[in-house]
């Protein structure tokens, strides 16, 4: 019992020192631009990454064939998106548009 406390302690000491490092290395350190410019992607990169295989594999199989509703709802959701630039009116026609597809079909 007395290893799995030693263990325990000593991995937040870690986790904390390696969080604590990045906070006093930023404090000196300036990002290149490169690096800056690279990183506003990341949040679009994951967001794809999590919703087009939603979107596309819904059975866990690609499927783009006009049986798969998702698809419809993500090209709506797309173009609300694309008009008027609001998170959640995105959020809210995408869903709206997929529950009235698969209530009506």
């Amino acid at each position: 019992m007395i290893n799995f406390w030693l263990v325990m302690i000593l991995i937040g000491v870690l986790t904390f020192a390696t969080r604590i490092s990045f906070i006093v290395m930023l404090d000196r350190w300036q990002t290149p631009t490169v690096i800056r410019r690279a990183l506003r992607f990341v949040p679009v990169s994951v967001l794809t990454a999590i919703f087009v295989p939603e979107l596309l594999m819904p059975a866990g199989a690609i499927d783009i064939s006009g049986n798969n509703l998702r698809v419809f709802a993500g090209i709506l959701a797309m173009l609300v998106a694309w008009k008027t630039r609001s998170v959640g009116w995105t959020i809210v026609a995408g869903m709206a548009a997929l529950l009235l597809m698969q209530w009506f079909v």
